[in-house]
């Protein structure tokens, strides 16, 4: 009999936001944002244990007292603006041992649910995939966009193509990550030291749920979201 995966979640939390200041607990809905995330990994069928990683004691109050494990503090070299998030796993990958794969849930995607995580582990486990990611369908096609040439202000092509796409229908479908779920067997990642590589599969999620919270802007969305589905359970 096989046994079941041992999956670790991560959720990357650091004190030192810029464009939100405390980003990650601030209140939404009298709820710290970063509390829908431990909510989707707690309610995960697939995860075996939920930690926060972070370098501010508030942020690890806020986690432990939402039933969230915060085994650790961050370095503070690991918690700034330009810190890849491939070190922060890894350093939690030091800290915490005998895991099979390891899925990245950052905080500011707080409309990725425990079924959206329990769906994407399952692709990845059906198709015995080393990695998966979330993406969703671009809005605006690579197809249609150029750079300019300086000299002569042609324009140049993004993607190169022997067929010209004049109508939207015609376009193919091209995706971006989300930022929502990153999955990876540990044993892959700490070789190719990439979150996403050639072997990694999408998870494929759609635009009203690929909500990635970075600015002002972002978070009266996700609070006109909220307020909306409310008005909808009233009805």
């Amino acid at each position: 009999m096989q046994k079941e995966p041992r999956i670790l979640a991560i959720i990357p939390a650091r004190g030192g936001s810029k464009g939100i200041k405390n980003k990650n607990i601030i209140k939404v809905n009298e709820k710290p944002l970063i509390s829908w995330t431990i909510e989707a990994s707690l309610n995960s069928a697939y995860i075996s244990r939920t930690v926060v990683s972070s370098d501010d004691e508030n942020i690890i109050a806020v986690a432990k007292s939402l039933g969230c494990d915060a085994p650790f503090k961050r370095p503070k070299e690991l918690a700034q603006d330009h810190t890849p998030s491939i070190d922060v796993v890894t350093h939690a990958l030091k800290k915490l041992k005998n895991f099979d794969y390891v899925i990245l849930l950052q905080p500011t995607s707080p409309l990725r649910d425990s079924e959206d995580i329990d769906k994407a582990i399952q692709l990845m486990l059906e198709k015995k995939s080393k990695s998966c990611a979330s993406v969703t369908l671009v809005k605006k096609s690579p197809y249609w966009m150029y750079k300019i040439n300086e000299k002569n202000l042609k324009l140049i092509n993004i993607i190169k193509s022997d067929k010209e796409y004049l109508r939207r229908q015609d376009l193919p479908d091209v995706y971006a990550l989300n930022g929502a779920i990153y999955i990876n067997e540990v044993e892959e990642l700490n070789k190719t030291q990439k979150l996403v590589s050639d072997k990694t599969i999408g998870y494929i999620m759609p635009h009203a749920k690929s909500l990635d919270i970075d600015n002002l802007e972002d978070l009266d969305n996700f609070k006109r979201f909220l307020w909306k589905n409310s008005l909808k359970e009233e009805i």
